[in-house]
Formats: C-alpha cells, sequence, structure tokens
C-alpha cells in the first residue's frame, strides 16, 4: 500500500522524498522494498536458527547423557565414544548447552569437588579476644630476597599486639612471636583467646599448631586463597605498605627493617587515628579511653549544632562507641537461604 501511495504521488507531480516522509519511511527503504520485495531484514526480528536441534534430538541427547552407561561422564568424553561406535548427535557445545538448559550441567562424576566451608565466625567486645595475624614480605636490596614481618593484632582495637622480621619464615619463629605477644598483654594461661590467619605452611606447622594447643589459644584458619577471610591482617598490610614513611628503596639489612618496624608499630598503635574504630589510636581503643573521648566528641558537636543550627541538616556525626566487632561475619540472608536448602 504504501509503494502504491507513493507511486500515486509522485506520478501526481509530488517529489518521492516528502512522499516517504508522509507514510513514515526513508527512500533507501522504498528503494529496498522495490527491488527486493517486501522481505523483513532487520536485525531484531528473532528467526529460527536452520541448524536448531528439535525437541525429539534434545530429547535423545538427554537420554544418553543420563543412561547407566554415560551418566558419569562429560560431553566431551561422550561424545568421541559416540563417533567411535559410528554415531553422531550434535556437538559437545550443543550437549553442554542441552544440559545446561535442562539443569544438569552439574559434577557428573561419583565424587564432587571438594568444598571449603567457609571459616567460624567469631566477634569481640574487648580486647585480647580475637587476633588476627599474617606474614608480609619486606624486600631487600638482594633481587628475589626478602625479609619477613610476623604481625600479630587485636581485630577489637587494632591494635600492634606482637611482630618480628626474620629472614624466613617457619612455624617455630610464629611460635616464638606468639609467646612473645602473650607476654607483653599479660595474657594467663586460662584466658580465651581465638588466633586466626590463613593457611601458609607457617600457620599451620606442627611447632605453631603445638603452641596454641599448649597455651590454650583457638586456631582459626581462612579458606585457601581467599583473602576476605582475613580482612584485619590485609588491611594492616596495606596501611603499612602505604605509609608516606614508608622507604622508597629496598631495606638495606636486617637490623634497618627491624628498625623501621618498631618505629612504624609505635606511630600506628599510638598517634594513628584508625578510620575503622572511629578515628581514635589503637592504644586507646585498647585500653579503653575510646569511650570518654568520642563521648567528648559528641558533646563538642552536639553544643557546635546548638550554637549554628543552619549548618546541620540532619543528625550530628555519629560518633557512638561500637563495642562489638565480628571477623567473618555471617550473611543472614545467605544463611537462611542455606538452612531452607538443609531443610
Amino acid at each position: 500500500m504504501a509503494i502504491e501511495w507513493i507511486t500515486q504521488a509522485t506520478n501526481q507531480g509530488a517529489r518521492q522524498e516528502p512522499a516517504c516522509e508522509v507514510v513514515g519511511i526513508s527512500s533507501r527503504t522504498l528503494q529496498n522494498w522495490r527491488l527486493h520485495g517486501m522481505k523483513d531484514h532487520r536485525q531484531t526480528v528473532k528467526k529460527t536458527p536452520p541448524n536448531k536441534l528439535s525437541q525429539a534430538q534434545r530429547k535423545a541427547i538427554l537420554e544418553v547423557c543420563n543412561s547407566e552407561e554415560f551418566k558419569s561422564k562429560a560431553p566431551k568424553q561422550i561424545v568421541p565414544e559416540l563417533a567411535d561406535r559410528g554415531l553422531y548427535l550434535a556437538s559437545e557445545s550443543s550437549f553442554y548447552r542441552i544440559l545446561r538448559d535442562a539443569n544438569q550441567l552439574h559434577h557428573r562424576g561419583r565424587s564432587a569437588p571438594p568444598e571449603t566451608a567457609r571459616p567460624e565466625p567469631f566477634s569481640a567486645d574487648g580486647p585480647n579476644q580475637v587476633w588476627s595475624w599474617d606474614i608480609t614480605y619486606l624486600a631487600s636490596q638482594i633481587k628475589g630476597v626478602f625479609y619477613y614481618l610476623y604481625l600479630f593484632m587485636d581485630i577489637y582495637s587494632r591494635k600492634i599486639v606482637g611482630w618480628e622480621v626474620y629472614e624466613n619464615e617457619s612455624s617455630e619463629q610464629a611460635a616464638e612471636v606468639l609467646r612473645k605477644a602473650r607476654l607483653a598483654e599479660a595474657i594467663c594461661s586460662h584466658h580465651e583467646l581465638v588466633l586466626h590467619s590463613d593457611n601458609g605452611s607457617p600457620m599451620k606447622g606442627a611447632t605453631m599448631l603445638a603452641t596454641l594447643q599448649k597455651l590454650g589459644v583457638v586456631a582459626s584458619f581462612s579458606r585457601p586463597s581467599v583473602s576476605n577471610d582475613n580482612p584485619f591482617s590485609e588491611s594492616l598490610f596495606k596501611t603499612l605498605k602505604y605509609v608516606p614513611a614508608y622507604p622508597s628503596k629496598p631495606f638495606e639489612n636486617l637490623d634497618k627493617t627491624r628498625r623501621w618496624v618498631a618505629t612504624f608499630v609505635d606511630w600506628y598503635n599510638d598517634c594513628h587515628r584508625h578510620s575503622g574504630i572511629k578515628y581514635v589510636t589503637p592504644s586507646q581503643r585498647h585500653n579503653g579511653e575510646d569511650v570518654a573521648i568520642l563521648e567528648r566528641r559528641k558533646q563538642v558537636y552536639e553544643l557546635a549544632k546548638k550554637q549554628y543550627p543552619e549548618r546541620w541538616s540532619g543528625d550530628i556525626r555519629n560518633w557512638d562507641h561500637e563495642s562489638l566487632v565480628r571477623l567473618n561475619p555471617v550473611n543472614e540472608q545467605r544463611h537462611n537461604t542455606d538452612m531452607k536448602k538443609v531443610a
């Protein structure tokens, strides 16, 4: 009809382009229609591919995959074996696609891949309840040689409670740093303490594990290759290596490395206002001084709001003391979903 209307209009003296605009098409579209007919060449039109497998063919593939002979084999094994028998049903990618559409693209062996459980969540409402530790590399002037910094921290206060720098990694040295940290914090033998770390060999070495058992310390470990399970130590190492005072050149020797780390620990514990604990120092929070400090800040802000109410559109800054710190907390929504699956 559009072609007929435009032809009549142009025969009566109208120009083709304005006539096409009235109909709502372009001159190029009109030209294509006249040359190629009325076939729809738009890319948005969904068409059935000519090589699409029929429902009967898809059903036959599922039956083969679920048969007693092939139920424990992957498509990459099934397809060649069928070819050896002179039978071709579809390509491997088609097998995988059909299994995925049927929600059957899972492990097809007798033993499923091992699932590593999330570490047990812990919480601390005071110092010396949950510690976290790890080892980081400090570059030396010899290429490929590093010094190893052992750092123990309290997750409640973020205070560094123990540290040492060695020329190698070992569980014996880790155990020695732990013993010194407990003595420095005056922790008695019956005090319950959780120590969290990753899965490195110094963390799970026989000497370290024996020391934990002897001291009555509860061991907690991250999942393999999951740095998020040990976030407090990872954050501390980033602070250490991005602090402005961090040397721009590798450390000269072990003694100078230890002296620099000692300076950093003093600054971090007694001067650094930590963002995770409302900008008090780790030592202030570790000693319980942060409660009074945050209360004074709150009073200062409340007084300022009374004097200049036009400068506040809502409440004052939150300076409330956070009494509970969690390590690897459980996601409530995910936990509820898992519990439903178990039920």
